[in-house]
């Protein structure tokens, strides 16, 4: 039985890259999508797909190479099911002083760090990427 379905989604992207794998099929949700989504916006992936199996769907997510390495250097699951981890407007990390971003679940969406800082909203820091 799977608990925590992001961290999961977190480390097959991580275990893929360092595979070097072109992409990684996981479960699919609304949140996964929204987090694949980001991760494509903030071009630390090249894109995402929803595929239909028959069941209950499967996300694919084409990953990012430079130079022979993955672009995605770090995933770091912050917020857990047993530790949850909030943060005021005011409060939202800057991850590697705007090199990376915070993945954060607001009660606007999922949005990273600098669109939750110009909109004026706080949250569930999600996971840290760079």
């Amino acid at each position: 039985m799977m608990t925590d379905p992001i961290a999961d989604m977190l480390t097959r992207i991580r275990n893929a890259g360092k595979a070097e794998h072109k992409w990684v099929d996981m479960p699919v949700s609304t949140k996964k999508v929204e987090i694949a989504r980001l991760l494509e916006e903030s071009h630390f992936v090249h894109a995402h797909k929803v595929l239909e199996d028959g069941r209950f769907g499967v996300l694919r997510v084409y990953l990012k190479y430079y130079d022979g390495k993955p672009v995605i250097r770090h995933l770091k699951r912050v917020s857990r099911p047993g530790r949850r981890h909030y943060v005021r407007k005011d409060a939202i990390p800057r991850v590697r002083n705007g090199l990376g971003i915070a993945i954060m679940s607001t009660s606007v969406g999922v949005l990273s760090d600098r669109t939750a800082r110009a909109k004026g909203v706080g949250g569930e820091v999600l996971a840290l990427v760079w």
